[in-house]
């Protein structure tokens, strides 16, 4: 790609009406922020690097792109509004910091409803392109294009000290985030709600006896297992979906050519690079976690049943019966779609948990 071909492209792209109603994004054509809350080596943050990586690489360095990372630019909650109002231009959200703003994304939030975290990615795909009030709730609520879902792999139950059973969580407090907060309850324990960046030292005072809802990679990353080594499989499926998304002025008004690279990479990412990435980093941190004293356990698989029976499908029906009505949609044909994926996608799933590479099964 000639730089010269793309400037040509870029200001016939922008055009003089562009120009005049968002200069700001029509500067901003061959460089852009990338805003995240959360640090370079946190789960999604490896998708996120790819595709920015792929993205300079692949117009010949005519992108650029400036990196915020760990809340360096905007603070936890802050993101999406900084998306939809155009100051960040592409950022990582996840749905459970913004519970009011998004309500039909939280009809894709559950646990104990599938297996595989690289499944759970092509799922939130299709129901976003075929269920309109979702589709509609990022682009004209929002104004934000989702480039590509994604999630944070899987979540273990992090505990201080170990447990026998799931009988031993009732009384402990421990960290949810979303959804996460109903499995902790329905098993027994207090949920304890808390922004990722204060959990270390939440466990290291004695305020928290455990996490749920904190992604195996992120947990590793944090050193969360310095004071809380005792990582379970619980059987839940994989963890909270997430979004990184693109401003809709932004996406809608850059070059032909820079927009297809950015399409061609997303459909990378959704055909085997996420499962590749994170097939890779998740067998490192598992390296890692198990060298600095983690100790990776699973419960038996009647307690793994009573776990299941005990969220699902309370915590799906929860959404329906409220949220869903509360903002005006069809929460029954949402998750019939949701169903509908989770057939085709999830026996195609290959991404292991964390405890399964841990046993080389």
């Amino acid at each position: 790609m000639k730089r010269r071909t793309f400037l040509k492209t870029s200001a016939a792209a922008a055009g003089s009406a562009f120009v005049a109603s968002a200069p700001s994004l029509a500067l901003a054509a061959t460089s852009f922020k990338f805003d995240s809350y959360v640090s370079d080596s946190a789960g999604p943050s490896w998708i996120d690097r790819y595709y920015l990586d792929e993205m300079e690489k692949r117009t010949n360095g005519e992108v650029e792109i400036r990196r915020y990372w760990s809340g360096s630019l905007n603070k936890v909650g802050e993101h999406l509004a900084a998306a939809r109002d155009g100051t960040s231009e592409v950022t990582l959200i996840s749905p459970g910091y913004y519970q009011a703003e998004l309500p039909v994304t939280r009809g894709l939030e559950w646990y104990f409803r599938m297996n595989n975290a690289d499944a759970l990615q092509k799922v939130c795909r299709d129901v976003y392109e075929q269920f309109d009030p979702l589709r509609a709730e990022w682009e004209q609520r929002h104004r934000s294009k989702v480039l590509y879902w994604t999630n944070w792999n899987y979540a273990p139950l992090v505990l201080r000290e170990p447990i026998e059973s799931l009988d031993d969580l009732k009384g402990k407090r421990i960290r949810g985030y979303g959804v996460a907060t109903d499995v902790i309850e329905a098993l027994g324990g207090t949920a304890v709600p808390m922004a990722a960046p204060e959990v270390y030292q939440a466990l290291e005072r004695g305020i928290l006896d455990g996490v749920y809802g904190f992604d195996f990679v992120t947990a590793v990353a944090y050193k969360l297992h310095e004071i809380a080594p005792n990582f379970y499989d619980i059987g839940d499926g994989p963890h909270a979906p997430a979004a990184t998304i693109m401003n809709k002025q932004f996406y809608d008004g850059l070059p032909d050519d820079i927009r297809k690279v950015s399409d061609e990479i997303v459909a990378d990412i959704y055909g085997g690079e996420f499962s590749r990435i994170y097939e890779d980093v998740l067998a490192r941190y598992v390296k890692t976690a198990e060298a600095e004293g983690v100790t990776l356990s699973t419960i038996s698989d009647a307690e793994k049943q009573m776990a299941r029976n005990e969220v699902q499908p309370a915590q799906v029906q929860k959404w329906v019966e409220t949220t869903a009505k509360e903002a005006g949609i069809d929460g029954e044909e949402m998750q019939s779609l949701i169903e509908a994926a989770i057939a085709k996608h999830d026996p195609e799933g290959t991404l292991r948990r964390p405890y399964e590479i841990s046993q080389g099964v």
